[in-house]
């Protein structure tokens, strides 16, 4: 990969050489540290550390409970750390929403700053901060720290927050936060028997009840539900989807369509958009992703995963096709007892039908201008943040974990109501991530502005849209180097 001149040796790699070459013994901890806590030493273990005071600062996305979570669970580890190893740590939290984020922390780190030393970052940038030599690479970290060296639960973990480039073996992220699409239900409607005859009567089809019914069910049987549950004059409608130009929004929502139905978004391997997305089959599904407007609540083109909550939460609508994530946001007090979550439908027909749906979820990263003190901290911290005892405390307070011991504890799928669906949509190619390209911003915010100038109505033509966006993603990647080919000629008469 491209490495940062100004980055130094290693990619970036700050932490001196000499201290990485310790292994355990510096940037790692005793083979002790993945002891269950009953087996803790009683007296404190030699630590570079003992005896200091230590102030770290956690960057993460406001007003996301997932990320929050890291850092209220922290006075648990400064309790660790005091036990064990003698020292104090407290932990700052700074913030920002999805659409700013990176910029915050890019902003920062460009400077070599200090200012965050631990990174929530979305998956999607882990190709702008490493390219540029501003996160460290964990290899060397997770080779002297056996309680890193997971078995994780799918390779689908791997290749949405640990590697950069795609397909090799350098790691610069471990998963903070999995999270994958549920389908959110209300199963008090669902399981009324009113409703029930009145569907049957109607479609001369059964509602479905369970999971293992939505497990098999496809789109075009789930559109009969939505428009059934449909009714405007009653302020219900049958589902909701995220819609909007926001940061992500409406591309997570649209690439369940097109990949579930076999089309794809680029070839990363030679950079190449144009003659890939802006396909007629492509273009249907986001006519078909449109269609479904009509069975979600007015102004649903503005839906993001606030929206999401609040008309869930207000009873205005029967589904929600929403983040896994956000299932503490999304099921509450009031209606704890009414709601089931599920897996999103497949696509297609019959044993062609297919569900490939979009990754979310956030790794950490660690900044690479730590001091040695705060590199090691970081370090101590993520050996503490996958202890087994940790990443189940994570899931009861509402968190999703990505080990594979974890995940296959028998309790887990009852933990939260939600965690049956995310670990089943987590099984290999039932989601997968999109790009990791650095110029990742720059993309995105093309293709958002390119599918919702077509949901709302000031672009006419799917395709029209969709060639729109090839075309400046083309040029993108090809003025970065990554793209191969430049854009035909065909793109300078497209607009939107």
């Amino acid at each position: 990969m491209t490495r940062n001149p100004q980055a130094g040796p290693g990619a970036g790699l700050v932490i001196p050489r000499r201290t990485l070459l310790k292994g355990a013994a510096a940037l790692g901890l005793s083979s002790a540290f993945g002891a269950p806590f009953i087996n803790r030493l009683k007296a404190a273990e030699a630590h570079p550390l003992a005896g200091k005071k230590i102030e770290m600062n956690v960057l993460g996305i406001a007003g996301w409970l997932p990320s929050s979570l890291g850092v209220k669970m922290s006075p648990l580890f400064a309790d660790y750390v005091k036990e064990r190893y003698g020292y104090d740590v407290s932990f700052g939290f700074a913030e920002a929403p999805f659409a700013d984020l990176f910029q915050k922390a890019a902003t920062s780190l460009a400077t070599k700053s200090q200012e965050y030393n631990i990174i929530i970052s979305d998956s999607q940038w882990l190709g702008a901060l490493a390219k540029a030599g501003w996160i460290l690479k964990l290899n060397d970290a997770i080779a002297a720290n056996k309680n890193l060296q997971l078995d994780w639960y799918s390779q689908t973990v791997i290749d949405t927050y640990m590697v950069y480039p795609d397909g090799s073996k350098d790691i610069y992220g471990l998963p903070q936060e999995g999270d994958t699409i549920a389908l959110y239900i209300r199963k008090d409607m669902l399981h009324d028997p009113a409703e029930q005859q009145a569907f049957a009567a109607k479609y001369n089809a059964k509602l479905p009840q369970t999971f293992e019914d939505f497990d098999a069910l496809t789109m075009d049987e789930f559109e009969k539900v939505a428009e059934f549950f449909t009714r405007p004059d009653k302020q219900v409608w049958g589902t909701a989807m995220q819609n909007s130009r926001v940061y992500d929004f409406a591309t997570c929502f649209y690439y369940p369509f097109l990949w579930s139905q076999g089309g794809d978004i680029w070839d990363a391997k030679t950079g190449q958009v144009e003659g890939i997305l802006n396909t007629d089959a492509n273009a249907k599904a986001l006519e078909q992703m449109k269609s479904w407007l009509k069975y979600q609540p007015p102004g649903a083109t503005n839906f993001g995963i606030a929206e999401e909550i609040d008309v869930f939460q207000q009873g205005k609508v029967f589904s929600c096709f929403q983040w896994a994530a956000v299932g503490l946001a999304m099921i509450n007090d009031a209606n704890r007892d009414k709601v089931m979550v599920v897996p999103p439908p497949k696509h297609g027909k019959g044993a062609d039908a297919k569900r490939i749906y979009t990754m979310g979820g956030q790794p950490w990263v660690i900044n690479a201008f730590n001091d040695e003190a705060k590199m090691r901290v970081a370090i101590d911290f993520m050996n503490w943040w996958y202890l087994p005892e940790t990443t189940l405390e994570y899931a009861k307070r509402g968190g999703n974990p990505c080990d594979k011991a974890t995940l296959s504890k028998p309790e887990f799928d009852t933990i939260n109501p939600w965690n049956r669906a995310y670990k089943f949509m987590l099984e290999p190619g039932r989601s997968r991530d999109f790009w990791h390209d650095p110029k990742y911003s720059e993309m995105l915010a093309v293709q958002q502005e390119g599918f919702t100038s077509y949901l709302t109505g000031q672009t006419a033509s799917a395709k029209q849209a969709l060639d729109y966006v090839a075309c400046q993603q083309q040029q993108i990647l090809y003025d970065s180097g990554t793209a191969k080919t430049e854009p035909t000629g065909v793109c300078g008469s497209i607009s939107l």
